[in-house]
């Protein structure tokens, strides 16, 4: 299988290992309090992004050489580092209510939707000239970057737990920190169908 991979499909994999190292740091930061490598967990999403937007430069500088497994591997590793490492660092610094953790829960599920449908979809909205999509429907889920750096600049100022900005409420019997309905608006943009914006 590794053979069939192009150079486009080994930056798709090092976005997936970032965001999956990520995970691991997060995990590693909640059983021993190393800030220092929460830091790196932060750093490793960026890093990911770079990857995800070089594959695909990458992928057009060699057209003749078309990946089969490139758009699957491209939404699997999105998924990871911008659906499950965010809802990951969100639950690290605090956000595990039970409402916190049903609005993470909605935002990963909406990224896995918006990925499956933009894979359904991507030869519909292709440009027939150029055979490259016009445009997403709805946000494209690598803008939840933005999620983790508010999440960077909580963590730098001390805001975790239930000193995450904006406080705690206790709803029936369960802890709504509104910090996590920023989850809910991003991953309702990524499954808006109304929301239409032009693809670079």
């Amino acid at each position: 299988m590794l053979r069939s991979y192009t150079g486009a499909d080994a930056l798709t994999i090092a976005n997936a290992a970032c965001g999956t190292i990520a995970i691991f740091l997060c995990l590693d930061y909640l059983a021993t309090g190393r800030s220092r490598h929460l830091w790196v967990a932060f750093l490793l999403l960026p890093a990911a992004l770079v990857a995800d937007a070089l594959d695909g430069y990458v992928a057009r500088l060699h057209p003749g050489r078309r990946s089969v497994l490139g758009a699957d591997l491209d939404s699997l590793a999105d998924i990871i580092s911008f659906g499950v490492a965010p809802a990951v660092l969100g639950y690290t610094l605090g956000l595990r209510g039970g409402w916190d953790m049903l609005c993470v829960t909605y935002f990963v599920v909406c990224g896995v939707s918006r990925l499956a449908r933009f894979n359904v979809t991507a030869d519909a909205l292709a440009d027939e000239s150029t055979g490259k999509v016009k445009y997403f429907e709805g946000t494209p889920i690598p803008t939840s970057i933005v999620i983790v750096a508010i999440l960077a600049a909580a963590f730098y100022l001390g805001r975790v737990g239930d000193a995450l900005w904006f406080g705690v409420l206790e709803i029936a019997s369960a802890d709504l920190r509104p910090l996590s309905l920023l989850y809910v608006a991003s991953g309702s943009a990524m499954i808006s169908a109304t929301l239409r914006i032009p693809k670079p």
